[in-house]
């Protein structure tokens, strides 16, 4: 199961109280004060980690809670401080503190950590209100309480390529041909339901990640189809493959790429801005050759590099695969 999003509270443990207490030792009979102070409470972090790679684990547990600080003890024994506890997320995650939606944190390399909730302070004891002219103090002091926080986690795959298009274009065809990533695959609209991530490997030292999203609609820009939860998974990349299904006849290619495109602007500008290659899907099945040479034509004209390709049979594909390559590079 992909889960992208997911709210948490997070709290941090309360300090322990300080302690009243006085020596009392056979041959004192006035024992100055000894109440330790009490231990701070646990802080909450969060981390980075590669060893997760969904947010799924956040259905089952909402709450984070630190561990208290122990009171303080008599003898100037100083209470235990309370455990910190981490919690691990994927890299792409966006950290927001709410009801504000301030980002706190957008993590992108496995390793960094922030903390989000501190631990309250310990309490003193009464051994250090002790003073020249009150030896004998009868109060201490509570500890102070850990830090609390709503937060929303959000997803973002870090991929260095997107494939976008329109349902049933051969997405997930393509890249289960290109690298081990097993999407599923069916002739019907809105086989993948869910992002899919794939490692294309051109020798020992160069590979680069391509990163499948669900087939978007007109309106994806407003959630149509669930598009705004799936076009942020291509924010990050660096080059966007546009996939034309050329063999469909009801379809036309000129139109679905510059609907495509149009979903793009209007979900980030900043989408448009990216390096773009179009390619012209399935044309093993290819009828009418006339849709092929508009949709190059237009790719001239805009100075776009273009490739036709069949993920079935395999034309085009080792073209493809280098070519995104060089233009990573």
């Amino acid at each position: 199961m992909f889960i992208d999003q997911a709210k948490i509270q997070v709290i941090a443990g309360d300090g322990g109280n300080g302690c009243l207490a006085f020596r009392r030792e056979k041959f004192v009979p006035r024992g100055g004060p000894s109440g330790g102070d009490g231990g701070k409470g646990g802080d909450v972090y969060i981390e980075c980690s590669d060893r997760v790679n969904t947010l799924v684990h956040f259905q089952y547990k909402r709450i984070f809670k630190a561990q208290r600080g122990r009171h303080g003890e008599g003898d100037k024994r100083h209470g235990k401080d309370g455990f910190d506890i981490t919690i691990l997320v994927p890299p792409g995650t966006q950290v927001y503190k709410e009801p504000e939606h301030v980002l706190l944190h957008d993590f992108s390399t496995p390793g960094e950590r922030i903390r989000v909730a501190v631990g309250g302070r310990g309490g003193r004891g009464n051994a250090r209100f002790a003073t020249s002219t009150n030896q004998a103090p009868r109060y201490t002091e509570k500890g102070g309480e850990g830090e609390q926080a709503e937060l929303s986690l959000s997803l973002k795959l870090i991929a260095d390529v997107g494939l976008v298009g329109f349902p049933n274009v051969g997405k997930s065809t393509l890249i289960s041909r290109i690298s081990s990533a097993k999407p599923k695959i069916a002739d019907y609209p809105f086989t993948t339901l869910e992002p899919h991530l794939g490692v294309v490997k051109l020798d020992d030292f160069r590979s680069f990640v391509v990163a499948d999203i669900p087939g978007l609609i007109e309106g994806a820009h407003e959630g149509h189809g669930l598009g705004d939860r799936f076009l942020k998974h291509i924010e990050r990349t660096k080059v966007l493959v546009h996939l034309v299904d050329v063999s469909q006849q009801e379809r036309n290619p000129l139109s679905d790429y510059k609907a495509i495109v149009k979903e793009l602007g209007l979900f980030n500008e900043m989408l448009l801005e990216r390096k773009q290659l179009v390619v012209a899907s399935k044309i093993d099945a290819l009828v009418d050759r006339r849709k092929l040479s508009s949709l190059k034509a237009m790719c001239t004209r805009r100075r776009l590099p273009f490739l036709a390709i069949s993920a079935v049979t395999g034309e085009g594909i080792r073209e493809l695969i280098y070519t995104l390559d060089k233009m990573l590079r």
